[in-house]
């Protein structure tokens, strides 16, 4: 494994201190003291702290050996192997070993909505910053309550009132005739159980159809810049008074009848909305529609409106659509036209995904479904004679199943937000293999990463959810996933430059083309085998039932940026490019960047009265930056590398290496972004569609027009540029260097909590991208 930093990273790093983190991962500093270092009364933590600290949480909670744990530290401290963000920010403290915060572990989930308590559900997973999938077809939403009962808010009251130390915790009510006073308390549960109550009272038959007359008083809940001191970070409910109003006048339009799909979509998105606004950086979900929902396929479309002065605007009755990604559930297998249809609008909108649900609910029952010939044969049925006839099948051919388990078997195509998790009712975590920091001749480490990442999921399965329907679905279908970043990268040290000159020929099926071939799906099949072995050895040690799905890839976007991986199982954006990472004004870590050499520019979202991007971070008018770091990838100068333009390369090779994955190491789904041009429409369509009628393993996937750089929009998360911009720009980094240790920087700015606390739901390339307006 050949490693070829430039010469501006030689000398740049020649003067700075790199501490923690690779020389290929400018990035990871910045990163990581926004997303994963928590506060401390020692001040912020190091990467050696947070590896103790979420350690001790996998050891306490996994009873792992002291064998097991060594591994996964050496892994941690090499980067080789890391649990899930979501864990690396949480795990290890006090407030994660609480029953009702243990879904602060996960990034993965999804609720059926059936009942009032599924939305509550999903405003609570939210705020403890899990991505939410959810299922919106009509045999679910048709089970909810129809609304009976007007509600008219009469009052919300001021925030941050009471003093601390006299505010009440949890959410009360009090019931005057058709008044009901509603205080709410100054908690997570709090919150929930308010906005849960409202929808509750919509339906409550005490009030047989009148109006409900609302006041809801705030006083109790803590003002904006007030520490989170359980989960981290601080207050910010800017939006919550906006909240009862809003959810009011969405269950209002529905009096006499249910919801329809798009309302129970925006009463999540509301919710949703609030929790951006508050202390989650950001709410990241999943809606799944029915197929032949036509109300949802176009709920997006025309989001953007232009008022009669031709000044664009986001229609404020449909805004909060923006929180989550939509896709179409297919339980047939949709015809050539459709998928071209579908093809064409994400390519014009980025809108209109589909699903494959038969082959997401057959890898869902791998238990039972164990060989190739099963799992086809249970598609074909589902296909051709419905769902009905698909479980009576599995019942006749697989034993004595009850009524509820087949049920919940037959509705494991739920989607966490990026879609690379499956399932019912689920949580999922993640762990993350840095494929760009092992050797690829290097067996054993190779071993060790996978088994370290297969430990460190397999323990959380020994969690016992507070809430029945997510413990049952555990007891039925534990699920576990462990995922891969830099494949790319490992692949490029593996077989050098000719594996990316056949990329850019689009990946031929020639001989040397299925060499490469064969030698992808060996490292994968291996990787996969050992996943599954250490998690089916560690259950069975610890008397767990064994998940029947393992692996996944996710999209890895945030934690790429630690070592410098490609995300993910794609390729970089370019060998050389400027990542654009955004923070608040004023934010210390992006402070710290600017004394560590790196510009800062205003965000896409700031602009003056003429709707020009401001340029002067400091300009009062600006209200979030974005930190510039010129990067190069790893193997940027082997050579004959940069003779290869990587965004010419094709959406079917894109594809075909998406399936390798999907085919040889994925149980679960495989998380892609696959860019496209206009001209590639047709062909993408038609492989999409012969993948799932010869039964090819594929289940869904977001595409992304493909433009020229710069094209689109100023100010990308990514920027390609050349080797010759890129070594000018990294020795001005190192000009306007006045501090060359970054956390001695950092601690000049840290006064405290950081506005925006732990990762994200999700941060797929998609979800990165700035909404496009009409024009644009």
């Amino acid at each position: 494994m050949t490693l070829t930093p430039s010469r501006a990273e030689v000398a740049a790093n020649a003067s700075a201190k790199l501490g923690d983190f690779p020389i290929s991962a400018p990035a990871a500093n910045p990163v990581f003291y926004r997303t994963y270092s928590r506060r401390t009364p020692g001040g912020r933590e190091s990467w050696s702290q947070v590896g103790q600290r979420n350690l001790s949480g996998l050891q306490k909670l996994g009873d792992l050996s002291q064998e097991e744990v060594d591994l996964m530290a050496r892994m941690q401290a090499e980067k080789k192997a890391l649990p899930s963000g979501r864990w690396l920010w949480i795990g290890g403290t006090p407030w994660i070993e609480q029953q009702e915060n243990f879904s602060g572990s996960y990034n993965c989930t999804s609720t059926n909505l059936i009942d009032w308590e599924a939305f509550g559900l999903m405003m609570d997973l939210a705020m403890m910053g899990c991505g939410t999938g959810a299922i919106i077809e009509p045999h679910l939403i048709n089970r909810l309550p129809a609304i009976r009962n007007r509600l008219e808010v009469v009052s919300v009251s001021e925030i941050g009132v009471t003093p601390e130390g006299e505010r009440q915790e949890s959410c009360t009510h009090a019931i005057d005739g058709n008044t009901v006073r509603i205080k709410v308390g100054d908690t997570r549960r709090g919150w929930v159980d308010s906005y849960q109550l409202l929808l509750e009272l919509c339906s409550d038959p005490r009030f047989d159809g009148g109006t409900v007359s609302i006041e809801v008083d705030l006083n109790d809940v803590r003002p904006v810049g007030e520490t989170l001191k359980g989960f981290g970070g601080m207050a910010n409910p800017v939006k919550l008074k906006d909240l009862y109003g809003r959810v009011a006048r969405l269950l209002n339009k529905a009096i006499g009848r249910q919801l329809t799909s798009i309302e129970c979509c925006l009463l999540i998105d509301e919710a949703a909305v609030t929790i951006v606004a508050g202390n989650i950086r950001r709410s990241a979900g999943m809606r799944q529609f029915s197929s032949d929902d036509t109300s949802a396929s176009s709920a997006k479309d025309n989001l953007w409106q232009q008022d009669s002065e031709g000044n664009w605007r986001i229609d404020p009755e449909r805004d909060a659509l923006r929180m989550a990604n939509h896709t179409r559930v297919y339980h047939t297998r949709p015809s050539k036209d459709v998928v071209l249809a579908a093809v064409t609008k994400q390519f014009h909108s980025g809108e209109g995904a589909i699903q494959f649900a038969p082959e997401a609910i057959a890898r869902s029952n791998a238990d039972l479904l164990t060989t190739p010939e099963l799992r086809q044969e249970f598609i074909e049925i589902y296909c051709d004679q419905g769902r009905d006839e698909a479980g009576r099948w599995l019942q006749t051919n697989h034993g004595t199943i009850s009524d509820a388990e087949l049920e919940h078997r037959l509705g494991r195509y739920g989607l966490n937000p990026c879609g690379e998790i499956l399932g019912a009712d689920f949580h999922c975590n993640l762990a993350e293999i840095h494929l760009n920091q092992i050797d690829p001749n290097d067996l054993q480490a190779q071993e060790d990463a996978f088994k370290a990442g297969a430990l460190s999921v397999a323990c959380l399965l020994n969690h016992r959810f507070e809430v029945e329907r997510y413990r049952q679905s555990r007891e039925w279908d534990p699920i576990v996933g462990v995922s891969f970043t830099g494949l790319f990268d490992f692949f490029v040290h593996a077989f050098g430059t000719e594996w990316l000159l056949w990329w850019q020929a689009g990946r031929p099926d020639t001989e040397a083309g299925q060499a490469f071939k064969d030698k992808e799906a060996a490292y994968l099949s291996r990787w996969k085998s050992i996943v599954n072995d250490t998690v089916w050895d560690y259950c069975d040690r610890h008397g767990l039932r064994r998940p029947n799905r393992c692996t996944t890839v996710q999209p890895a976007g945030t934690k790429s940026l630690l070592t410098g991986a490609a995300p993910g199982w794609h390729p970089p954006k370019a060998q050389r490019f400027i990542r654009r990472i955004t923070f608040r004004k004023n934010d210390p870590v992006a402070m710290a960047c600017m004394d560590y050499g790196y510009t800062i520019v205003p965000s896409q979202s700031d602009k003056d009265d003429d709707g020009r991007l401001l340029n002067d971070p400091f300009d009062p008018r600006c209200t979030e930056w974005l930190v510039e770091i010129p990067t190069e990838v790893s193997w940027a100068n082997l050579p004959g590398a940069d003779s290869v333009d990587i965004n010419a390369f094709s959406a079917m090779a894109q594809f075909d290496f998406y399936m390798q994955v999907q085919r040889h190491y994925t149980a679960h789904n495989t998380s892609a972004t696959i860019e496209f041009r206009e001209n590639e429409i047709e062909a993408l369509s038609e492989a999409l569609h012969q993948a799932m009628l010869n039964g090819e393993g594929y289940i869904s996937a977001a595409l992304l027009a493909r433009f020229d750089a710069n094209a689109t929009f100023p100010r990308l998360p990514f920027e390609p540029i050349d080797a010759a911009t890129y070594e000018q720009m990294q020795a001005d980094v190192v000009k306007r260097r006045v501090s060359s240790d970054f956390f001695e920087a950092l601690q000049r700015y840290d006064q405290g909590e950081l506005t925006e606390a732990g990762p994200a739901g999700c941060d797929s390339d998609k979800c990165l991208l700035p909404l496009a307006k009409p024009g644009n």
